[in-house]
């Protein structure tokens, strides 16, 4: 195993970091952070919002043939990531929200399990505990070793957008498609590895951190019904299904995710408000 390499953009529109409530955004295989553009600009009057890139995507290196991580590691390289940028608040490393789609929301989940004390709420959008069809992924990662990352245009584009996004969103969709014909193939392999060993089912349950599941109404890969399976586990959980989108919510329909993340936000806030006026009566 190495250290993944991930690199941040920085997508509200201060210039420094620490002003506001932090939110970090994590994207899907074979996108960057430009799936979450348009929804960061409406969190980002009101939160500090910063992205990051998985290993050979967008800003990130590309990565080493025999690159290899769990989606544990990579976990662990987002909060290395997040120290490295955001100034500590009275000698703490900041908490955060987290977002993330598909395997960037694999990685909250390992987030929320290894390194509980940071995360502010916790919200996986279009995404799940083990991804089906784990052999599929390690074959994947062969074939686009050999071939690139061109040869999956096609079955991605199918997976990620509800039916008539493409030809209704010409722009949107060709640089989602951009971005994956762009990552490095020894990169989007070392992720498709990482996805197939990911499963955290077992330990579902241990996600204390107020927990939002997002599905897509046309998601084929992590339909409404896991969800509502994290939803029941996690300590403090809700499930919500956004309609007319697939497996890119963030991208497909930014103005309704941001929309939902900002009401998760505020609710954690709340209760995280909450607990420390009970705490401070009870004293």
């Amino acid at each position: 195993m190495s250290v993944p390499q991930i690199r941040a953009v920085r997508l509200s529109p201060r210039e420094q970091l620490g002003e506001k409530e932090l939110v970090v955004l994590g994207p899907s295989l074979g996108t960057s952070t430009v799936m979450w553009d348009a929804a960061a600009r409406l969190l980002g009057e009101d939160y500090d919002v910063l992205g990051w890139d998985l290993p050979g995507h967008g800003v990130s290196l590309a990565a080493e043939p025999d690159t290899a991580f769990s989606l544990g590691e990579l976990a662990d390289a987002v909060v290395a990531l997040v120290d490295s940028i955001v100034p500590a608040e009275n000698g703490q490393a900041r908490s955060f929200h987290y977002a993330g789609d598909s395997v960037g929301g694999a990685t909250g989940a390992e987030l929320a399990l290894r390194h509980p004390e940071r995360l502010l709420s916790l919200a996986m959008i279009c995404s799940s505990p083990r991804f089906n069809g784990a052999e599929g992924y390690a074959e994947r990662a062969e074939l686009v070793a050999r071939q690139g990352t061109a040869i999956r245009l096609q079955a991605s584009a199918e997976i990620w957008f509800a039916p008539g996004f493409l030809s209704k969103h010409p722009a949107e969709s060709s640089r989602l498609l951009h971005a994956l014909r762009d990552a490095d193939r020894f990169g989007y392999g070392a992720v498709c590895r990482a996805i197939a060993a990911y499963d955290v089912r077992d330990r579902f349950a241990e996600i204390a951190a107020p927990f939002l599941a997002i599905a897509g109404e046309f998601d084929t890969v992590c339909p409404f019904a896991e969800a509502q399976w994290m939803a029941e586990r996690a300590q403090n959980g809700r499930a919500v299904e956004v309609p007319g989108v697939a497996h890119l919510a963030p991208a497909e329909n930014p103005a309704a995710v941001a929309g939902l993340l900002r009401e998760h936000f505020a609710r954690a806030a709340a209760g995280a408000a909450a607990g420390r006026s009970a705490g401070e009566a009870a004293q």
